[in-house]
């Protein structure tokens, strides 16, 4: 499988192309793998048709789809499917609350739903600008504080569609970010810091030219609009969204009676999550909600149910950027797909506990909201675009992360030996491993991703609580370790030590025209298809189901990824376009014929 770091998602979510984590990334090292408003709700036991005239999965078929999620009689977590059709509404859920507590999931369970709440937030930006108060192209900085610098590029300055379409040019997030507690990252990162990052970061990329998926952004919009209304983030959400829409389960602070309802959230490991708090990035990730209240949401965006909204709604679909995948764009917040002579929109989210997806076909009128109380990695995106369009494989069983691993111990180990463990490791041409050393803690963090603690459970052997990966050291004869070896998802994957700056492939200068001959798809695997795409003068590389990834030429047929360390050559026959292209990854080749 191919690894990259995942522009994902996730905790609070990213995209260019289909459904993935976003945000916050919890796979250390991502992978391509082969393989009307006043109206209550209808309650949580309401009869639902089993063979829905929507033509959606019946719910005895997404009960089957579950039950190969979250298997067993008590997991210790559950999920919840919410779908909206023109017959009204219908929940399936599987699973519990946590371990000892098997109350189960319902259609009124609380989850955190981090980056869906950017959805929220654009929201907020279209109503204001229906209300006259912004103008989309307005410059961000007319609604921050005057003292506020921000960056600008060839003349350019950032505005607010920018962010509210990940085409600002800022950085996914801000390098200040350093939390004391790493499994609340957000809860200690003030607006000064956020201020303080923008004045001195150097955008790579021309303004608007691109969409790269930024949480920074998206709590950047949040600020600003904020400041414009003179409100704190949730009472705006309150007053202007889920007030008038009648979504009374959608908060940041919940009151007693809500918490009630806030199902405990699970690392992947399924040890308990601290819930997150984000009092400056609330608009990339802080709202709480149900299934119930997602699925009002989405009748009003498909103006199921007339609203003070509808507008505002309206337009947030109507303002598009284009990404490296034909068939995906980016509206207001919104992610679109578009398959089969239809849209859906979409989005994801997650924090360290939870992970959740909500979707919606205006064509058909349907719509759906997948939360889950497990911070997997892989979360529900696929079971929420699978109900949606049929033809959206789902995860092969035993990949989405449900399945508790083994119970691992934390073992008392001498602090001295960290010494001989601090240094870089090379995962990738850029892709690094840094180990840290506090006090009697250890640290790694990898390139792009934030820093969290390992824990021994030997002298060699460390874990970690945040997502279900080990670190192991290989050491010479004076306890120094030559490399680090990652184990993740079944895989092994080795680093060696590295002193300065990492080792990067020399990139060669091809005529882009040439890289015509490699576009297409070739079949890796009997579902997994490698799709090759060019945009002007960069080539791309995308698995059925995983991210978008750049690739670079090395020789004239050969190319490697930055983020992994993978390559790809291609076959030619004479001068038509390449027959094929093999995959080079953990020293194993595997051969992708060409399909048409």
């Amino acid at each position: 499988m191919l690894h990259a770091r995942r522009a994902g998602r996730s905790g609070l979510p990213s995209s260019r192309r289909g459904p993935r984590p976003r945000g916050w990334l919890w796979l250390l090292a991502p992978a391509l793998v082969a393989c009307s408003a006043s109206s209550p709700p209808p309650p949580e036991h309401a009869p639902a048709a089993s063979a829905p005239a929507s033509g959606l999965a019946s719910d005895a078929e997404i009960q089957r789809i579950l039950a190969e999620r979250v298997p067993g009689e008590h997991p210790g977590f559950g999920i919840v499917v919410g779908v909206i059709e023109p017959a009204g509404r219908r929940f399936v859920s599987r699973g519990e609350r946590t371990s000892g507590d098997s109350t189960p999931l319902g259609a009124d369970t609380l989850f955190e739903i981090g980056s869906i709440t950017k959805v929220f937030t654009s929201l907020l930006l279209a109503d204001a600008a229906q209300r006259h108060e912004v103008a989309l192209d307005d410059p961000v900085s007319k609604y921050l504080p005057a003292t506020v610098k921000l960056p600008e590029r060839a003349g350019h300055v950032i505005t607010l569609v920018d962010l509210a379409t990940h085409s600002s040019g800022l950085p996914r997030m801000p390098d200040n970010l350093s939390p004391k507690d790493p499994s609340n990252p957000y809860a200690d990162y003030s607006e000064a810091q956020l201020y303080q990052f923008l004045s001195t970061v150097q955008l790579t990329r021309d303004i608007g030219s691109e969409v790269e998926y930024s949480n920074l952004g998206a709590a950047l919009l949040g600020q600003a609009l904020t400041h414009r209304a003179g409100q704190d983030y949730e009472a705006l959400v309150r007053e202007r969204i889920t007030g008038p829409l009648g979504m009374p389960s959608t908060r940041v602070s919940l009151p007693p009676d809500l918490k009630l309802r806030l199902t405990p959230g699970h690392t992947p490991s399924l040890q308990p999550a601290t819930n997150w708090d984000l009092p400056t990035f609330a608009g990339a990730g802080a709202l709480r909600s149900s299934a119930n209240d997602l699925l009002t949401f989405l009748a009003a965006a498909m103006h199921a149910q007339q609203t003070p909204l509808a507008e505002a709604l309206s337009l947030m679909t109507t303002v598009r950027r284009p990404t490296s995948d034909p068939s995906s764009s980016v509206a207001l917040a919104w992610q679109v797909k578009t398959t089969h002579n239809r849209e859906i929109f979409w989005h994801n989210g997650g924090t360290g506990g939870y992970r959740g997806f909500i979707a919606y076909d205006p064509k058909a009128q349907t719509g759906v909201a997948v939360l889950s109380n497990l911070g997997s990695p892989a979360g529900p995106d696929d079971i929420g675009m699978h109900l949606l369009d049929p033809e959206s494989p789902l995860l092969p069983a035993g990949s989405a992360g449900a399945a508790p691993p083994r119970a691992r111990v934390e073992v008392p180990v001498d602090p001295k030996l960290f010494d001989g463990y601090v240094g870089r490791y090379q995962l990738a041409p850029a892709a690094v491993f840094t180990v840290t050393r506090d006090g009697d803690r250890l640290y790694a963090q990898l390139t792009g991703q934030p820093t969290f603690q390992i824990f021994p459970e030997s002298a060699k052997e460390y874990f970690y609580k945040v997502v279900d990966a080990q670190l192991s050291f290989e050491t010479d004869a004076q306890n120094r370790a030559s490399a680090l070896v990652l184990h993740q998802g079944g895989r092994d994957l080795r680093a060696p030590r590295i002193e300065g700056e990492a080792v990067m492939p020399k990139v060669v200068a091809l005529d882009p025209r040439a890289f015509d001959r490699y576009v297409g798809r070739y079949q890796l695997a009997p579902q997994a298809v490698l799709t090759v795409t060019r945009q002007a003068e960069r080539f791309f590389v995308q698995l059925t189901g995983q991210p978008t990834i750049e690739i670079f030429p090395s020789a004239e047929r050969t190319f490697f990824l930055k983020v992994v360390d993978a390559q790809l050559t291609f076959v030619v026959d004479a001068a038509g376009p390449a027959s094929a292209v093999v995959l080079h990854q953990n020293g194993v080749d595997q051969r992708a014929a060409r399909i048409e």
